[in-house]
């Protein structure tokens, strides 16, 4: 693990990164995975059901990317929208294969009650590097607001635009991974010329509310059903999440639209991030997954029963 004592391997401690050293971060980024096998071909198979559309393009070099959104087939404006986002991280997985899980699985028996929009991975050059950043060392979910710096979330904010105003419920689905802290801090830190601070990964699943604008039993809502699927994160010895005070169980809260966080994209009355813990020895790939889809469902069901 990083620490204060062991410098980033990239720039200077205490300066922040130029072109050179973006242009060295960048060099040392590898496709791991494939966007359209994995993701691509799963939207794939939901055409049949639902419409989907490309919402935008993505030039990284030689690397090309269309953004898929998934979308109910049978509109009506007198129905409540959902929206749901995965993989503004792409390195999350299971924000991206829990979205696409749910689509699949279970978006079928809210059909007749909701408007459906689902963007299931925003930053697909990421979810093949398995990073947080894009490919211009800029982290997405820092970046929905109108002097935003990534291009992925341009793109979904264009999308989104439309129903800003009449969206009913936003979840972004998220996970917290021990690389939060081993790496992506760290560069972080490095990157923007800050010294590292180490500290701890919540072991459990655990939610993020709008500080401005909370929603307690909303998020409990969510919190009651995921833990029927995987564990909840305890508070720390100082009671905080991640460096964050604890507001309820599970649950922490940060000043979204200042932030430029994802769940900044609309105005409706219900929103979330979750953050799944992938990487404690309590949860498997498939309990992630799953915990992703039952804090959806919980969202729809609670947003539906208090509109």
């Amino acid at each position: 693990m990083n620490t204060t004592s062991t410098p980033y391997p990239i720039g200077t401690p205490g300066t922040p990164w130029g072109d050179a050293e973006r242009a060295e971060w960048l060099s040392r980024q590898t496709r791991q995975r494939s966007y359209e096998s994995e993701v691509g071909s799963v939207i794939d198979r939901l055409r049949s059901r639902f419409d989907v559309e490309e919402y935008g393009r993505l030039e990284y070099g030689a690397d090309r990317y269309s953004l898929m959104a998934i979308r109910s087939r049978d509109w009506r404006d007198d129905r409540p929208i959902v929206l749901v986002t995965g993989g503004v991280h792409g390195y999350e997985t299971s924000g991206v294969h829990g979205a696409l899980q749910f689509v699949e699985q279970r978006a079928a028996d809210y059909s007749d009650r909701i408007n459906l929009l689902v963007a299931p991975c925003v930053s697909p050059w990421a979810y093949e590097r398995i990073h947080r950043w894009n490919a211009n060392a800029v982290d997405p979910n820092r970046s929905f607001r109108d002097d935003g710096q990534a291009e992925e979330a341009a793109a979904l904010m264009r999308l989104v635009a439309p129903i800003r105003d009449q969206a009913l419920l936003h979840i972004d689905l998220h996970e917290t991974t021990d690389t939060d802290e081993s790496e992506f801090r760290p560069a972080l830190a490095a990157r923007d010329g800050k010294p590292f601070e180490p500290g701890g990964i919540p072991d459990g699943f655990y939610l993020v509310d709008d500080r401005e604008s909370p929603q307690p039993e909303f998020q409990q809502a969510v919190i009651e059903a995921v833990e029927q699927v995987t564990h909840i994160a305890p508070a720390d010895d100082k009671g905080e999440l991640f460096g964050t005070p604890v507001a309820a169980r599970g649950v922490i809260e940060y000043p979204i639209q200042q932030m430029g966080l994802c769940t900044n994209l609309t105005r409706a009355p219900y929103r979330t991030t979750t953050e799944v813990y992938p990487d404690s020895p309590r949860a498997t790939t498939e309990q992630c997954n799953a915990a992703q889809v039952a804090a959806v469902c919980a969202a729809i069901d609670y947003a539906l029963a208090h509109r």
